[in-house]
């Protein structure tokens, strides 16, 4: 096989894994996780649920591909996380609700016991709430005005962040997702 033809039959794997992952996102924010299944994902792609195997031998593989997908769209060095970009980034979600109402979905589903995504969420927060400490430092310093020390802080702004994306899904009309979190930005530079 001449060489440009294994580079293409590369590319075409590529973007056909990238399809895959893009419909298993669509049927997971309809379906959930665990009503999610390979066939579907198939039936979607045009694929037969052994073509779809031969990209993602598993559903927890493709469940990792999914969650893998989703934070590099929102991939940002953990040393350039400030304050105020969190605020856009808010912004960026409420502009993509099929995204958040499947990272909501498997984020609720993963509290349970041998979910496949329990992992990656608990080692995702570990990160995150050590990159907001970080972030909330370099723009307070050790302290917040309230009071409260940025690594006690951090937990509390990730709350905010996924609870408010909870209550946007399921209100978009009622709850101002980007409003309600500049209004807790306020809130963490009071006394």
């Amino acid at each position: 096989m001449p060489y440009g033809d294994g580079m293409n039959a590369r590319v075409r794997s590529e973007e056909r894994r990238a399809e895959i992952v893009r419909a298993a996102l669509e049927v997971i924010a309809e379906r959930g996780y665990r009503g999610a299944s390979l066939a579907s994902v198939a039936e979607r792609v045009g694929l037969t649920q052994q073509g779809l195997l031969h990209h993602f031998p598993t559903k927890d593989a493709l469940l990792v591909a999914v969650l893998e997908e989703r934070d590099q769209w929102d991939a940002l060095p953990d040393t350039q996380w400030r304050v105020d970009l969190l605020a856009s980034l808010v912004e960026y979600n409420a502009m993509r609700p099929g995204i958040i109402q499947t990272f909501s979905a498997l984020l609720g589903e993963s509290v349970t016991e041998g979910h496949p995504a329990r992992e990656y969420f608990t080692e995702r927060y570990t990160r995150v709430r050590a990159s907001m400490a970080t972030a909330l430092r370099a723009e307070y310093g050790d302290a917040l005005p309230n009071g409260l020390t940025p690594e006690r802080t951090a937990p509390l702004l990730i709350a905010v962040m996924d609870g408010l994306q909870y209550q946007w899904l399921l209100d978009p009309e009622s709850v101002d997702m980007p409003g309600a979190f500049r209004d807790f930005l306020t809130l963490l530079g009071e006394r």
